[in-house]
This record gives C-alpha cells, sequence and structure tokens, in this order.
C-alpha cells in the first residue's frame, strides 16, 4: 500500500526546491544597497546633514586645474556671534509647549473587562488577520502546485492559522536546535504539546507556503520593478498595515517618546538587507522604531527599504522622524529623543515649529553647530566641566565625562544644579564615587532614550525568530515578535493600574499558545 505521506524531510525539501524555480522574491544580492549615500548610512552618517559628506558628495569627478579656487558648499552659521558659556553663566528656561495628547495616554481598553493572553495576542492578530493569511496562504499554494509543486497540501483555515501560531510562540520558549525536533520521538527531545496540535509535515508545510500578499498582485507589482509604482515591501504591506494599525489603537504613548533603528537579523536573498559591520546584528532588515520611553511599547515603526528615498530633501535621518510623528494620531507637547544619527538644527527647528520638543546626542559636523572656539570646552576639561550656547529654540552643550559629549536640545535649559556619581581614582590609587556636575540634556537623555532598547531587550528575551529563506517570513516572525511584547506590555499595565501583580513575559506567552491550542 503507497504512503499516504511524504516524509517531513522530503516536503521540505521539495517546497524549497521550488523556491527557486522561477520566482521573484522582490530582489537579489545584485539589488544590495551600494550607493554614496548608502554606504554613508551603514556607517551612521547621513549625507544631507554631515558638513564633510556634504563637501565629498559634491566633489568633482575630475580634479580641479592647479591653482584654481575650491569652492566649498555654503554652510548656515548658527545666529548667535557669542562664544560659548560655562557654568557660572545662568541660562533662561526655554518656553515647554502643553502637553495636549489626542487621548489619554496609556492602555486604550476596557478597564472593567479582563483580558487574558489569547485576548491580548488576538487584538494583533485579529479574525480579519487571520482570514487574510489563510486566503494568501491557500492561494500561495495553489499557485506552486500549479507550477508542477507535488507535496501534499489541504487549504488552511483560521484554527488551522491559528495552531500554526501556538507552535510559533512555542518556539520562542522551547528554542530547538531544529523545529522539526519538536516531534522527535526519543526521550530526549519528546515534546507533547506540537504533536497534540499538529503534524510536524503540516507545520512545515504552513511554513512554507506563509504568505501576506495577493500572488497576482505580488506578480503585477514585481513587473513594475526599477518603475514608478514599485513597492518592494508588497508582499509585507497587508500584515504590516494591520499590525501598525493595532499597535496605535490599544495604546497611546506618555510624553516621553524614542526613536531609533532596530535590525532584525536576515541572511535572505534581498535588496533591502543592510550590512553594519559594527553593529552585533550585523546582516538584516532595518526598521526604525518609535517606542514609549515607559514602558518600551512599539508605538509605530517603518521598514527601511533603501535607495534612501527622502521626499522632504532634508535627509534620511529628517524624514525617518517626522514620518514617525504622525501629529494627528499623537497630539502635540510631545518630547522626541535620539541618538546622534537623527540629530539635526533642521530637524529640531522643524519639530519646535510643530510643537515637538527634542533631545539628542549630536555629532559637531553636523550642519548648524556652532563653529565658534571662543571659550570652548578645551581638550584637557576635567570631569563634569560642560560648556553650553544657545542659538534661537536650540541650545547646545558640551560636556566632559570619560569623554566629550555634546549634545542639542530644544526643551532644556544647560544646567539646573544637578549631579551624578562616578567612580574616580584617588591620588593614594584608591577608587571612590564622586558627584560629578551633569548638564540637564544629558540626564534626560539618559532617561528616556532608552524606549526602543527595552523593546528590542523584550524582544529578544522570548524572540520567536527562525531562520528563514525568504525575506518577508523572517518579517513576518518579527511582526509576531512585536505583537507578543506589545500585549505583554499591555497587560503589565492593566495589572499594575488595578493593583495586581503581572505575569511574567514568559507565562504570558505560554499561556497564549495553550489557550490556542
Amino acid at each position: 500500500m503507497a504512503k499516504k505521506y511524504m516524509s517531513l524531510s522530503d516536503v521540505v525539501e521539495e517546497i524549497f526546491r521550488s523556491e527557486s524555480e522561477g520566482e521573484s522574491e522582490g530582489g537579489s544580492e545584485a539589488e544590495s544597497i551600494d550607493s554614496f549615500v548608502e554606504d554613508a548610512f551603514a556607517l551612521g552618517e547621513d549625507v544631507a546633514v554631515d558638513m564633510t559628506l556634504v563637501r565629498r558628495s559634491k566633489r568633482p569627478c575630475s580634479p580641479s586645474p592647479r591653482g584654481a579656487p575650491k569652492k566649498r558648499p555654503s554652510e548656515p552659521e548658527p545666529e548667535s556671534e557669542e562664544g560659548w558659556h560655562d557654568m557660572a553663566d545662568e541660562d533662561e528656561e526655554p518656553h515647554q509647549f502643553p502637553f495636549c495628547p489626542r487621548r489619554t495616554p496609556g492602555v486604550q481598553l476596557d478597564f472593567h473587562q479582563d483580558y487574558s493572553p489569547l485576548d491580548l495576542f488576538r487584538l494583533f492578530f485579529t479574525k480579519d488577520v487571520l482570514k487574510l493569511l489563510c486566503d494568501n496562504t491557500n492561494g500561495n499554494a495553489a499557485r506552486k502546485h500549479a507550477l508542477g509543486l507535488h507535496t501534499p497540501w489541504s487549504d488552511v483555515d483560521a484554527e488551522d492559522m491559528l495552531q500554526y501560531l501556538s507552535i510559533v510562540l512555542y518556539l520562542g520558549l522551547v528554542k530547538p536546535s531544529a523545529a522539526r525536533d519538536l516531534w522527535r520521538k526519543d526521550r530526549l527531545h519528546k515534546h507533547p504539546f506540537p504533536c497534540s496540535v499538529m503534524p510536524g509535515y503540516r507545520y512545515e508545510a504552513i511554513g512554507a507556503f506563509i504568505h501576506m500578499s495577493d500572488t497576482t498582485a505580488d506578480a503585477i507589482n514585481d513587473q513594475l520593478k526599477g518603475q514608478a509604482g514599485y513597492d518592494g515591501l508588497f508582499r509585507l504591506k497587508p500584515l504590516q498595515d494591520q499590525i501598525l494599525a493595532a499597535c496605535r489603537a490599544y495604546y497611546h504613548p506618555h510624553r516621553n517618546l524614542a526613536i531609533d533603528e532596530r535590525m532584525v537579523a536576515s541572511k535572505a536573498r534581498h535588496g533591502m538587507k543592510q550590512y553594519l559591520k559594527d553593529k552585533p546584528t550585523k546582516w538584516g532588515f532595518k526598521l526604525f522604531v518609535l517606542a514609549d520611553s515607559k514602558t518600551g511599547y512599539t508605538c509605530d515603526f517603518s521598514v527601511y527599504q533603501g535607495k534612501a528615498l527622502t521626499p522632504s530633501g532634508n535627509g534620511l535621518s529628517f524624514d525617518a522622524v517626522v514620518n514617525l510623528l504622525r501629529v494627528p494620531y499623537l497630539g502635540t507637547g510631545y518630547h522626541v529623543f535620539v541618538d546622534n544619527f537623527y540629530t539635526s538644527a533642521a530637524l529640531f527647528r522643524h519639530l519646535h515649529r510643530i510643537h515637538y520638543g527634542a533631545c539628542g546626542t549630536i555629532r559637531e559636523n553636523r550642519i548648524g553647530f556652532p563653529k565658534t572656539k571662543v571659550n570652548s570646552l578645551p581638550k584637557k576639561a576635567v570631569r563634569g566641566d560642560m560648556r553650553w550656547i544657545r542659538d534661537g529654540p536650540l541650545l547646545y552643550v558640551k560636556w566632559k565625562d570619560t569623554r566629550e559629549v555634546s549634545m542639542c536640545s530644544s526643551i532644556h535649559k544647560a544646567y539646573s544644579g544637578k549631579s551624578v556619581l562616578r567612580r574616580a581614582r584617588n591620588p593614594d590609587g584608591t577608587w571612590a564615587r564622586r558627584a560629578v556636575t551633569i548638564p540637564e540634556p544629558v540626564l534626560e537623555y539618559n532617561k528616556y532614550m532608552g524606549g526602543v532598547d527595552l523593546s528590542d531587550a523584550l524582544i529578544k528575551y522570548f524572540s520567536v525568530t527562525q531562520k528563514c529563506r525568504r525575506w518577508y517570513k523572517k518579517l513576518f516572525l518579527h511582526f509576531v515578535d512585536i505583537a507578543v511584547v506589545n500585549s505583554y506590555i499591555l497587560h503589565k499595565e492593566m495589572a499594575l493600574e488595578k493593583q495586581h501583580k503581572p505575569i511574567t513575559p514568559e507565562a504570558l506567552q505560554r499561556d497564549s499558545l495553550f489557550t490556542a491550542s
């Protein structure tokens, strides 16, 4: 009698063999980012606002005739002609815009209702989302079978998809060396839960065919590659839009926001993939993320597509921030904290005009940074020494810690008398803790900039990410990560408001998957 099903390894081999036969996945390594602008971005620099890069990008290809004067690009100087001030000079308190959020900050759910872990997860993976995944996954399987794939397949429904997601969450808890180990029968690897949910071949097949967009529309979009109207994120957009809508709907951020990059590790073949040699995650997809500094909740995000499209003409760093700060959704009066890739005079002045405050570390080669050397911070400044200068609504600060730190802020005065404890060596060689003066922008930056880092830490703790051959599946799994972490933050904030003890992230993820089964 013939076998009803192929073996698990045969299923996986045939499915992935079909992946490479005549199918465009929206990019290739030949499209890898190699322009001057992209190379600068990979180093954390922005050609539009870093003066040394502005000069290099405008340098002529052929050498200038000997003795010919070299023209330098015009660089706007700060309005102030005065030198730097020290701590003895009193700075004025800047005008603060009133905080006017569109909704009361915090969780936007009925606190009189009890939400199980699965209820919270289903806020992000709703019935509509499950239907979207089922329809497009079934369509993808039908297309591949029409192309000659012979692996067994039956269409998935919402219950199948929810069970598939429960095993994805389970993988984030147990982290086996290979997913197929979950269905092994030997005592060392035996896992009762996955076997009770679905057979291993079924899980592998759903994972291989999982799709977020209509395959017919994919083909039309692929034909536009290199032309106006092509969308490099087309295979992500249907699910990405749903996850973003849920992130915004069920939580409103508090006043202090952080914007930073997040790398989703991947070596999948795609032109959007980035290589950042100085980052722990060197290969992967880059996201720009807006997070609540208080809780780490991911409020908004965008996937970086490459090619540095900057509609405003003010640079990638400018547009990345402005595109995440949706005034009709957020309101006004927010304080935004960014690192030195984003900080520029142009960005902070723009945010000031729309009633947003901003604070961040800044590179001294940024256009608009004060050029004056009068009373500047000396090279041998002692720890805690500082200088400041004000240019309209912007405050620039130099402060000596273990190294020199430069800041820009539109929401702080230079110094308010505060200090921090630092370890310092005494003349006799012993160590002691000493009070070191600290500027207000540095103090608040250290307090509020970690919103995205907090979110990243929660994601990495129980990430469901897996090795994937297809780029969009890697980002699909990251969307699951966002849903799990945001669900946990919703649970935690509601529990604290009710004066209950929150469950742990592990318990929430465990309860979600067991209920899902």
